[in-house]
């Protein structure tokens, strides 16, 4: 049986469980030491045991999938629904079955698109209940794989269709690979950028946040912020949604990218 990190909620290989979790012993996260409980496992069927999967349609054509109790970083995955095919977009830790007899009644998962190397949850369990849908991972982050798979689908440069219809687009800034998915036809044909933690969305909905680190609190360097920017700048969309359950600027985010990354370029540059 795979083990998972309860700390990032990750599936490794099948085997003995490691001495400790790579995605956490990066600089980016923390390893759960001291008052933290220390480094520590479980697996998909003790998880299953204990954890539900919250559904909630945050509007037509997107569902929201969270770990209840809290389970690791406690993300949020999202169904983009589509007539060419559903999209995954990140991945819980855990795979319950009502959660999957849910997800085929929405017409299944055509794909599935992982944002960075500490949402990529049980990925290939993901897939395999969704007859090996492909399960897409930047090529600059394909190192941070903790399980094997067949599955995956290392894309190089700054975009791919997951699902046609719908955009992947690396941005970088918080790893290498980090991306999002540009969704048309959301928020009512404005547009919505489904971020993660690419383009993190704050307690002050005016501004995102973007950072290298967030639990460490390291921001991006000016001229990865710069680029980041560029990219963003060509993009058209109203509506942000984070990585977190409730984490959604309805509308303006647009506004709220540019507002926030000449504050950040501000402040770098003191």
């Amino acid at each position: 049986m795979a083990p998972v990190c309860l700390a990032c909620g990750v599936q490794v290989a099948d085997g003995p469980v490691p001495a400790s979790c790579a995605i956490c012993a990066d600089e980016r996260q923390f390893v759960g030491v001291g008052g933290h409980g220390g480094q520590r496992w479980s697996t998909g069927a003790e998880l299953a045991a204990d954890h539900r999967t919250e559904v909630v349609e945050e509007e037509p054509g997107l569902v929201g999938l969270v770990t209840r109790p809290r389970l690791g970083i406690g993300q949020r995955a999202l169904l983009v629904r589509t007539p060419a095919g559903n999209l995954l977009w990140d991945c819980l830790g855990v795979v319950d079955e009502p959660t999957v007899d849910t997800l085929r009644e929405l017409g299944g998962v055509a794909a599935i698109a992982l944002s960075h190397p500490h949402f990529y949850g049980a990925c290939v369990d993901w897939s395999e209940r969704f007859d090996g849908a492909p399960v897409f991972i930047h090529e600059d982050d394909a190192r941070w794989v903790q399980r094997p798979s067949g599955a995956y689908r290392f894309w190089a440069g700054d975009e791919v269709e997951p699902v046609p219809g719908l955009r992947l687009l690396r941005l970088g800034g918080h790893f290498p690979g980090s991306s999002v998915v540009l969704w048309p036809d959301g928020a009512g044909g404005r547009g919505a950028l489904l971020s993660s933690d690419t383009v993190q969305v704050v307690p002050d909905r005016r501004f995102v946040s973007v950072m290298w680190s967030y639990p460490n609190q390291v921001p991006v360097d000016a001229a990865t912020l710069d680029a980041m920017a560029a990219r963003l700048d060509g993009l058209h969309f109203d509506r942000i949604y984070g990585a977190f359950p409730g984490t959604v600027v309805r509308s303006g985010g647009k506004e709220a990218v540019t507002r926030s990354f000449a504050r950040y370029r501000r402040h770098l540059q003191g």
